[in-house]
Parts: structure tokens; C-alpha cells; sequence
């Protein structure tokens, strides 16, 4: 039993989010492990794999359900669009949680609240797996997502706090490989469970994993604290409410109730307004948003929202396109859209080189603009059984996404002194996952919006090619934003942690 009760300083603030650290932390210089090093290594592996297995679940869970959603739907008695909401609360519950979890370990301790982390997510999953209507699955995906918001955080702080600066980036990247592994598995394996076994495993198979993890985190997880501050339990309540009416808005809006979706949309935007009023009177506000006076923190944050609002709901809008349009399987649609997480790995080393040639100007602008023109080309006119077609627009898409992400998570840190780096971490995350949940939203709005009240398979078809040109076109927005950086910026730091990729 490993107990350590030490205080943290700035450490406690750089290891809280899923966005790239300073370069003090990522200097590829110093990411190779001494020799006394490899035994730490070697006496944490259990830990090592505790974490790595809270990656895994987090980034598995956030594709896996996409080539289930037609049988879930056909299950529990909804629409396959209507299986948006199952989506949007697990994304949407992590954007919101993830400004709590680093107050949350400095006043717990990383044993407790990680073990507390696991818990919800394993009965969130197992709540997900019994779900007998589509609102129960829903309730379960939030839990779920209170859960999963804090495994990437705490796993980084202990990292770091045990490995230190020199040898954090060689542990990240131990863990990250399954990290990396789930998007890529995420779409096979939830095809094929629905296919071959019952949908419900997707969910239930979460519940053995999270039993070790807890088996593991009681006899290898550190007991870590850090310095106790004051948490604004007010704004974080504006911020969580003023995000889930707007969703709710999107939700009613799908639903042709537009006097309910103009309400909440009202009522989020109020409160959106109390917050921003709050946080900037508040001295210890959950987002510190003097950093937007900072031009490369707006850009990055800006560009990446309208360049995410048309690329998140891709892989939801696909796989009901390949399944509902051309009547390929499950399994099928999942093997076709794994290509672009084999992709995105394999762009991983020339990332680097790429932003160090050309800097994050011309490579955003030129890479958004691509990834506009890979998204129109799914309206292509390709049969239904061109599947090698798809597979080949899947990988390159998956290419330009790879250099994107990690561009846009690091530009918004090259201009930011390291005692900004807590705060920035945090919203960058937040604001990832928020521009994540409503890209899902407005895919799935536009595409509804376009189907028939009893949708052929050419209507799948025509809904989907329409819905694909207005989501490039919130990509192209993304690259005039992307204009506006005033210079090259040089890439300072690698970035070698999974959630670059997100």
C-alpha cells in the first residue's frame, strides 16, 4: 500500500486536462528516461497499467457506440438520429465536469477521487448495459461521463507528480498506446458486439475492467493532495446550466418544437452571459478568461470550434449512412471507419517535422482547408458498394485530422507564460469537448432536418451528401479564423499524449 501526502504547486495546475503542457514538460530533449528511471518504470508498472486502462475505457467509450446506434435504436423503440442525445450527454458531461477535477484531487487525494472516477464510470456502464428506454440510457451516459471527465486528468497529475518533468513525457507515452488504440477499436468492436452478440455488451463490458481498476487503484494509486483553494461552486453551476439548455435547445430544435428550443436557447444564453460576468469579477473563477486577451489562446480556441462544429458529427452521420443507406452491417461500417484512426496514427511522427517547416499559419489554413475538401468529397457520387472509395476517404481524413488536432491544441499554448498553463489546460478541454458534443448536435440537426417522416435508403443518402457540404463549410470558417494569426508561429514543444488527437 503506497501512501504519500505531499503538497503540490504549479505541477497540480499542469497535469489537469487533455490540451499539450509547456515546453518545460515536453521538451524532446528530455523525454528519454535516465537510467534510474527504467526502475521507477518497472515498480510502477501496475500503476503504469491502471492508467492506461482509464484511457482506454474514456477513449473507447466515446466511439464505440456509433455503429450500435441503429440497433439501440431499433432496441429501445427511438430513431436512429434520436440516438444523437446518447452522444452529446457523454461528450457534453465530460466538457462540463473537467474544470472540477483538479480542486476535487487537491481536496480528496488522487486515491480517493480516481477510485471514485472509476466507480461511477463502471456503474454508469453497467446502467447503460440494463437500459430499457432510450431517456434511461441517456441518465446512465451522463453518469458515465462524471466518471470518465476525471480518469485523463488525475492520470496526467500522478504522472507527473511521480515521474517529474524530465521523465513524464516517456510515462505519457507509455500509457497513451492504448489510448491511441480505442478510437481505433471503438467502431470494430461496437459493431461487432450488435452484429454478433447483444449491443449491451458494449456497455457491460466496461463493468469486469472497472472491478480490476478499482482492485488495482486500492493497492498502486498514490495518495496525493495538493494545495487547498477556494472552488467557485457558482459559476461552475452557470457554466454546467447554460450548457445543457443550449444543448437541450438543439434538442428541441430537431424535434421541430421551436418555441421549447428558442427558450432554452434564451436561457442558456443568459446564464452563458452571467457566467462570462461572474468569471471575470470572480478571484478564483473555474476559467480564467483574461486569457483571451492573448491572440494565439482566441485563435486556437476559436478555429478549432467552428473546425470541430463540422468534423465531430462526421463519424455518428457516417455510420448511419453506411448502414441505413448502402446496407452494409455493422461490423462492416466499423471496419471502414477504422482506417481513420489508422491513419491518424500513422501521421503521428511527421506532425512534428510538418508545424516545425511551416509553422502553425500556413499549416492550419492549408490543413483546414483540406479537411474542408476531404468532407465534401463524401458527396461524391459513389455507388453503394464502393466501399474501397470510403475506406480511402476515411484515411485521409483521418491524415489531415491528426496534424489538425494536434495543431490546434498547441498553438494555444505557444504565446502563455507556465503559471497560465493550469487555467488554459482546463478550458481548452472544456472547450474541446463542448465544440465535440455540439458538432454531434449540429450534424444530426441538419441531417434530420433533410429526411422524409419515413426515410428510404436514397433519402439516407441525399440527407447525408447535403448535410456533409454545410459541415465543410463550418470548416472553412475554421480557416479564415486560422488567418488571423499575424505570424508563423513556431512549434515550441512535441506533443506526444493521446488526447492531442481529439
Amino acid at each position: 500500500m503506497v501512501s504519500m501526502r505531499r503538497r503540490a504547486g504549479k505541477a497540480s495546475m499542469l497535469a489537469f486536462s487533455p490540451a499539450p503542457q509547456p515546453a518545460a514538460c515536453m521538451n524532446p530533449a528530455s523525454s528519454r528516461p535516465d537510467p534510474q528511471a527504467h526502475a521507477r518504470f518497472a515498480q510502477s508498472k501496475p500503476l503504469l497499467w491502471l492508467i492506461a486502462a482509464g484511457f482506454f475505457m474514456q477513449t473507447l467509450d466515446s466511439t464505440i457506440v456509433n455503429t450500435a446506434a441503429p440497433r439501440i435504436a431499433e432496441a429501445l423503440g427511438a430513431t436512429p438520429l434520436g440516438m444523437r442525445t446518447a452522444l452529446t450527454s457523454y461528450v457534453l458531461t465530460l466538457a462540463v465536469c473537467i474544470p472540477a477535477s483538479a480542486w476535487l484531487t487537491d481536496r480528496f487525494g488522487t486515491r480517493r477521487i480516481y477510485a471514485a472516477s472509476v466507480l461511477l464510470f463502471t456503474l454508469g456502464s453497467a446502467a447503460c448495459g440494463m437500459a430499457q428506454t432510450l431517456p434511461e440510457l441517456i441518465a446512465a451516459r451522463v453518469l458515465q461521463g462524471i466518471g470518465g471527465a476525471l480518469l485523463m486528468p488525475i492520470g496526467r497529475y500522478v504522472l507527473i507528480r511521480l515521474f517529474g518533468q524530465r521523465d513524464f513525457v516517456a510515462a505519457m507515452s507509455l500509457v497513451s498506446i492504448p489510448g491511441l488504440l480505442g478510437p481505433m477499436l471503438g467502431p470494430v468492436l461496437g459493431g461487432w458486439l450488435s452484429e454478433y452478440a447483444s449491443w449491451r455488451l458494449i456497455f457491460l463490458i466496461n463493468v469486469p475492467v472497472g472491478l480490476v481498476g478499482l482492485w488495482l487503484n486500492a493497492r498502486t494509486m498514490p495518495d496525493l493532495v495538493g494545495t487547498r483553494r477556494p472552488f467557485d461552486a457558482f459559476g461552475f453551476a452557470l457554466f454546467a446550466a447554460a450548457s445543457g439548455l443550449l444543448m437541450t435547445a438543439s434538442e428541441y430544435a430537431a424535434d421541430a418544437r421551436l418555441a421549447a428550443a428558442a427558450a432554452c436557447a434564451g436561457a442558456g444564453l443568459v446564464l452563458g452571459t452571467g457566467f462570462v460576468l461572474h468569471a471575470r469579477r470572480c478571484p478564483h473563477p473555474v476559467s480564467d478568461l483574461a486569457l483571451f486577451r492573448v491572440r494565439s489562446f482566441w485563435i486556437a480556441l476559436l478555429g478549432s470550434l467552428f473546425t470541430r462544429l463540422g468534423i465531430s458529427g462526421l463519424p455518428f452521420l457516417l455510420a448511419l449512412y453506411l448502414q441505413m443507406g448502402c446496407g452494409y452491417s455493422p461490423l462492416q461500417a466499423g471496419l471502414m471507419m477504422a482506417s481513420q484512426a489508422l491513419a491518424m496514427m500513422a501521421m503521428k511522427p511527421l506532425i512534428d517535422p510538418i508545424l516545425r517547416r511551416f509553422g502553425y499559419r500556413r499549416t492550419l489554413y492549408v490543413n483546414t482547408v483540406l479537411a474542408a475538401l476531404s468532407l465534401a468529397a463524401f458527396a461524391l457520387p459513389l455507388a453503394p458498394s464502393d466501399w474501397p472509395g470510403v475506406v480511402a476517404l476515411m484515411f485521409v481524413l483521418g491524415l489531415v485530422m491528426s496534424l489538425q488536432y494536434t495543431a490546434m491544441n498547441t498553438l494555444a499554448f505557444v504565446d502563455l507564460a507556465p503559471e497560465q498553463a493550469g487555467h488554459a489546460s482546463s478550458m481548452t478541454s472544456t472547450a474541446q469537448y463542448l465544440s465535440m458534443s455540439f458538432g454531434i448536435a449540429l450534424a444530426t440537426l441538419l441531417m434530420g432536418a433533410l429526411l422524409p417522416h419515413a426515410p428510404s435508403a436514397s433519402a439516407y443518402l441525399h440527407a447525408f451528401h447535403a448535410t456533409v457540404f454545410a459541415l465543410a463549410a463550418s470548416c472553412m470558417v475554421g480557416a479564415a479564423v486560422f488567418m488571423r494569426l499575424r505570424r508563423d508561429r513556431p512549434l515550441r514543444t512535441r506533443v506526444d499524449e493521446p488526447e492531442a488527437a481529439i
